[in-house]
């Protein structure tokens, strides 16, 4: 069984499904969509979780990321600065461009994470909403 099958954690974590059901997605429209970024699902279709469960609940995954971008941002800048030999500006500046490209993913991957803190996975509950 690979790690990236139907019912592990990186399924649903990096595949933004439900952590309970693993059927359906998280959010309404794609990563790379500018039409609605940051809306998220009330609840999954599927299993019906409550993806919102009280005001404040998502404030974990903002620790997540902010932990995750300062970690991934110094290892990408000693990277490129001095282990390809770029200069600062440019090591910089290809860091911007691709925080950029993928914040809202980083986004979501955040919010992704934390359900999947908080929840398991549930065979039962994926075949039994079927």
């Amino acid at each position: 069984m690979s790690i990236f099958n139907k019912g592990s954690k990186l399924y649903s974590i990096f595949g933004l499904k439900c952590p309970k059901c693993h059927e359906e997605s998280l959010f309404e429209t794609g990563s790379f969509s500018m039409q609605k970024p940051f809306d998220m699902r009330h609840e999954c279709p599927n299993c019906k979780l409550d993806l919102m469960p009280e005001p404040g609940y998502y404030y974990g995954a903002m620790f997540i990321s902010y932990i995750f971008m300062g970690w991934f941002c110094i290892g990408f800048v000693a990277l490129f600065h001095w282990g390809l030999g770029w200069s600062t500006a440019a090591s910089f500046a290809l860091l911007i461009a691709f925080n950029v490209v993928f914040f809202v993913y980083i986004f979501r991957l955040a919010r992704s994470i934390w359900l999947n803190i908080n929840y398991r996975y549930d065979p039962a509950k994926a075949k039994s909403a079927k």
